[in-house]
């Protein structure tokens, strides 16, 4: 298995592009603002072919780099229909009181093909076996993607890219249009209190951690277990 991930762009988006290994095609997510030529060097480091694009919800630093990319691929993206509409307005999801002095040198739209996500659909694309979930909270159309362990024998864990629902420590903020804290907490007990401990989570922002690292010691995740309201942490994310 190979996840190439980087920080993109001013709000430290996290892109990444899975693939079975080097040399074979790939899904990309989430290429948000700046990340077109960060996909393009991995794309040519690990000699990928994308065959899409997948969404973990659409906010503006997790979408900008769609059409570039899409475009100069040929391929779909893939999105939740709830937050489809944040591709051609993303002031409309960010409240349009809120600066963004970086809305002007954004190119916003939808590619030429759009792939709507639904939540428990299984994704077969580039060789990948990828369950969709349906966890808003962050956004109405907040999705993650899991990838089941390994059954070869290699031990490789299960892989959970939880977008802005899980972060190492923390959770996404809800203090934007379509969030929600009771949906968001609803969404950790539902989408990521079942995952083994030993699932590594790729997020929207920051490190990589795993489902027992933040069971143990994300505020959140222990609150949510114990059937309680959550205590207040450091929020990444738009």
């Amino acid at each position: 298995m190979l996840i190439a991930g980087f920080p993109a762009g001013a709000w430290g988006t996290n892109c990444y592009l899975v693939a079975p290994a080097a040399g074979e095609e790939c899904v990309i997510i989430d290429p948000g603002h700046q990340a077109a030529q960060g996909v393009e060097d991995a794309l040519k480091k690990h000699r990928l072919k994308p065959v899409a694009v997948i969404l973990t919800h659409g906010h503006i630093d997790h979408v900008a780099s769609v059409v570039p990319v899409c475009g100069a691929h040929d391929v779909p993206a893939w999105i939740h229909p709830e937050d489809r509409f944040m591709m051609s307005d993303p002031e409309k999801a960010l409240g349009r009181s809120i600066g963004m002095p970086l809305m002007g040198e954004l190119t916003v739209g939808e590619p030429d093909d759009v792939k709507e996500l639904a939540d428990g659909a299984e994704l077969k694309l580039a060789g990948l076996d990828l369950s969709v979930a349906h966890a808003p909270g962050h956004t109405k159309g907040s999705v993650t993607f899991q990838m089941p362990e390994a059954r070869d024998g290699s031990d490789i864990p299960s892989v959970f890219f939880s977008g802005d629902l899980l972060f190492a420590g923390s959770i996404g903020r809800t203090d934007l249009p379509g969030g929600s804290h009771a949906e968001i907490l609803d969404s950790l007990a539902r989408v990521c209190l079942p995952l083994d401990d030993s699932t590594v989570v790729l997020s929207g922002h920051g490190p990589q951690t795993t489902i027992g690292q933040e069971r143990a010691t994300n505020p959140y995740m222990r609150q949510v277990a114990a059937g309680q309201g959550a205590s207040p942490a450091p929020r990444r994310g738009m």
